[in-house]
């Protein structure tokens, strides 16, 4: 029994989502449960190491952690948008999709030189768009070394491409497969 088999619990799995063969992990069942959320922002609270400055989110269920988690660490909360949907002047940073690139951004004057990041999604999966967050945190002067997942997908290797880019990688929760 593994220490957050609660929270597991709470993660409904939908068969053949979004095609067939994917295990798709949906968190929403865990969201509607007012204390599975609550032990969930704890324990990742809980994870971080030292101080950070802003805990940054990725569109867009990452938003949802990185807002939570961002009051009891007492950091601000840094938006990874889909590019396009910023006003303002941005920077951004492309990526590889299974089919093709995508591209993400923040604002220019997001986060001052030096600033302590920590980055939050609710799954990792391949990790390409974690990484990207990264290299795009990095870009714009800020320090990331420590990212925290509430799922990870271990054999998709995503957890572990971050950790060779000196990323310090929690998840409260695995999955095998896809």
């Amino acid at each position: 029994m593994s220490a957050h088999d609660d929270l597991k619990s709470l993660i409904r799995t939908i068969p053949d989502f979004p095609k067939p063969g994917i295990q798709f992990r949906d968190i929403t069942t865990l969201l509607l449960d007012p204390k599975g959320f609550a032990q969930t922002v704890e324990r990742m609270a809980a994870a971080t190491r030292g101080t950070v400055d802003l805990v940054a989110g990725i569109e867009a269920r990452g938003f949802i952690f990185a807002a939570a988690l961002a009051v009891p660490l007492k950091a601000g909360v840094l938006l990874i948008r889909k590019d396009g949907k910023l006003p303002g002047a941005t920077i951004a940073e492309d990526y590889a999709l299974e089919y093709g690139q995508d591209r993400i951004a923040i604002h220019e004057d997001a986060l001052v030189p030096g600033a302590r990041v920590l980055l939050v999604d609710d799954l990792i999966a391949t990790g390409g768009t974690a990484r990207a967050a990264v290299r795009l945190i990095r870009k714009a002067g800020g320090m990331v070394e420590q990212a925290q997942f509430l799922v990870d997908l271990p054999d998709l290797g995503g957890a572990d491409a971050l950790r060779k880019e000196d990323i310090a990688v929690d998840a409260l929760l695995s999955f095998p497969g896809h």
